[in-house]
């Protein structure tokens, strides 16, 4: 191997451990009692090594790449004690984790011994010196988080290990942040420095998706191995050594009855990957295990955010008309928006100024609260065609004494006429339940519904068709409560549980969602007002109006001659 020392000349390497970071990777993990590193993880070492100035490592969660990269961060001060490093996750934690690891391996592995700071140099867990190394304004080693103090300090080399999480980069303006964050690097870096991003895409426009149009090199290790369409839309970033195995045997991709084989069967095997798939739902297992970002079919996400009307909803009053439009000064850029591409909430066009109450307030309730699931609720009020989506949340606590409660005193809220529970959990137990307390506190009828239909496909079908025309209107406090996480879920799953969320992502396949409670609840609240809603809005206006207009014309005739018209024998 030849690598350049601090005074640039060439130095060739005949150490084994230093001329191939893949025999210090075999080393490392004897050491910590792993076995002989796997074939995927020899693949992401050779990559690391010789993958060019600024590359991406994207991996399925598990693969072990940010222990391979801390290793290649010992490797790198192995064979050069004046590399200074700089370690970026989103979470200064997370970073802090990486630099202590590292620091953990350098006193207890033998041969990284002379690598130990000496007394005099730094020597914190989130800054250290490497004994070796001469004197220099930077650490040989540093930590921060991506909203940290990036600069301070020149790197030779930068890690950005998952700087994307759900957390930071969910909405549209959440990733204009982050893009913009890590421009910083270049700041940092000295030149002909180093950077590499380590990552699983967090959302379908990823930030590992853009900077390859920065100049990047993207290299892709997918759990299984993809489909010819998939591999298509890699394309170039798809492993080396994952082409090679499917050139060899293309039906490594067709097998385990089409899904493709595990590409590490002996930690990864079918049955985990399954069972993965079916907690993380399809389209995110697509994301975290085969790395598709692409979902170039729009037809696959049927459900647009921008097809809703953005209103500030009142609880017993709506106007009479409004009007969608598409129009740059429509689009909501004041409120967080988890939708898929260019997918923006608009407001109005046109309001009416005569507002009237509201035909009629249903309550979906989903009571599968069990486990992870939530309990949830929608509200939906009726007016002239238009659907009112007053509320919409999910309680913890499934069946919970609390949570019947506050459902009875929510349907008083919002002066409910009808409730509708979904039959399918406990035949009928939930409502048992459920009538005590709306007895004390908000009697009103109680609807059971069934489904036997796949869930996913009934709820496309019952929303797409409403949203198509645009007659759901959605109130804009909701928004702002679904990107609340009140039910204090971790960060990286709290995505899920948002109703948006769930709407946005939704395919027809089985199982595409991790959670669905929210958005299924929002259905049956829909599906009841459909019949309804066949009535041209048009048609309900102009009776509306003529209803009025008989109205005034029945007032005026009692203040003008004492009586009503229909007592007014005389007239005919």
């Amino acid at each position: 191997m030849t690598q350049h020392n601090k005074n640039n000349k060439v130095v060739t390497h005949t150490d084994p451990l230093k001329a191939d970071f893949r025999n210090f990777l075999f080393v490392l993990w004897s050491h910590l009692g792993l076995g002989a590193p796997t074939k995927v993880q020899y693949d992401i070492a050779h990559f690391l090594q010789h993958g060019g100035r600024r590359r991406i490592i994207e991996a399925f969660r598990g693969v072990g790449k940010s222990w391979i990269t801390a290793a290649y961060v010992l490797w790198l001060l192995y064979c050069n004690p004046e590399e200074r490093i700089l370690v970026v996750s989103a979470s200064k934690d997370r970073a802090d984790s990486f630099s202590v690891f590292v620091k953990r391996l350098i006193n207890e592995v033998p041969i990284l011994k002379p690598l130990k700071s000496k007394d005099g140099q730094r020597d914190s867990n989130v800054a250290f010196d490497v004994g070796t190394s001469s004197p220099h304004q930077a650490p040989s080693v540093r930590s921060v988080g991506i909203n940290g103090q990036l600069t301070g300090g020149r790197a030779t080399r930068i890690i950005a290990d998952d700087v994307e999480v759900p957390k930071n980069s969910l909405t549209h303006m959440q990733r204009q942040k982050l893009a913009e964050s890590v421009k910083e690097f270049d700041a940092v870096l000295v030149p002909s420095g180093e950077i590499t991003y380590l990552g699983t895409p967090q959302t379908e426009e990823s930030l590992y998706n853009e900077l390859c149009s920065r100049g990047y090199i993207a290299r892709i290790w997918t759990a299984r191995y993809p489909s010819a369409k998939l591999q298509e839309a890699h394309g170039d970033k798809l492993a080396p050594y994952i082409r090679e195995e499917l050139k060899k045997n293309p039906s490594l991709a067709t097998s385990c009855f089409g899904r493709g084989e595990p590409i590490e069967p002996s930690r990864f095997h079918d049955l985990d990957l399954l069972e993965r798939e079916a907690s993380y739902g399809r389209s995110g297992f697509s994301m975290q295990f085969m790395l598709d970002t692409s979902f170039s079919d729009m037809d696959k996400h049927p459900l647009k955010l921008s097809d809703f009307i953005v209103f500030n909803c009142d609880n017993e009053v709506a106007p009479i008309k409004l009007s969608w439009a598409a129009s740059v000064n429509q689009v909501c850029n004041d409120i967080p928006c988890v939708g898929m591409g260019q997918d923006r909430w608009h407001r109005p066009l046109f309001i009416s100024q005569e507002f009237k109450p509201y035909q009629g307030i249903v309550m979906a309730i989903d009571p599968s609260g069990s486990g992870s699931d939530e309990l949830s609720y929608a509200v939906i009020g009726m007016l002239n065609g238009y659907l009112y989506l007053l509320d919409c949340q999910g309680l913890q606590g499934g069946y919970a004494d609390d949570n019947l409660e506050k459902l009875a005193k929510i349907a008083k809220q919002y002066k409910v006429n009808e409730i509708l529970v979904e039959k399918n959990f406990g035949d009928g137990m939930f409502t048992k339940l459920l009538t005590p307390f709306l007895v004390r506190i908000h009697p009103c009828t109680t609807t059971e519904v069934s489904h036997s239909t796949q869930k996913e496909r009934r709820i496309i079908d019952t929303l797409e068709p409403v949203l198509n025309q645009h007659r759901l209107v959605v109130n804009e406090a909701l928004i702002r409560r679904d990107q609340e996480n009140y039910n204090q879920y971790s960060s990286d799953v709290s995505h899920n549980y948002q109703l948006f969320y769930q709407m946005s992502r939704i395919t027809k396949d089985r199982g595409s969602l991790r959670k669905d409670d929210r958005l299924d609840s929002l259905a049956m609240a829909v599906a009841y007002w459909v019949e309804t809603m066949d009535k041209d809005t048009q048609t309900i206006l102009n009776e509306a109006r003529e209803t009025a207009l008989d109205e005034a014309l029945e007032l005026f005739q009692t203040q003008v001659f004492g009586m009503s018209p229909t007592s007014l024998s005389w007239v005919n």
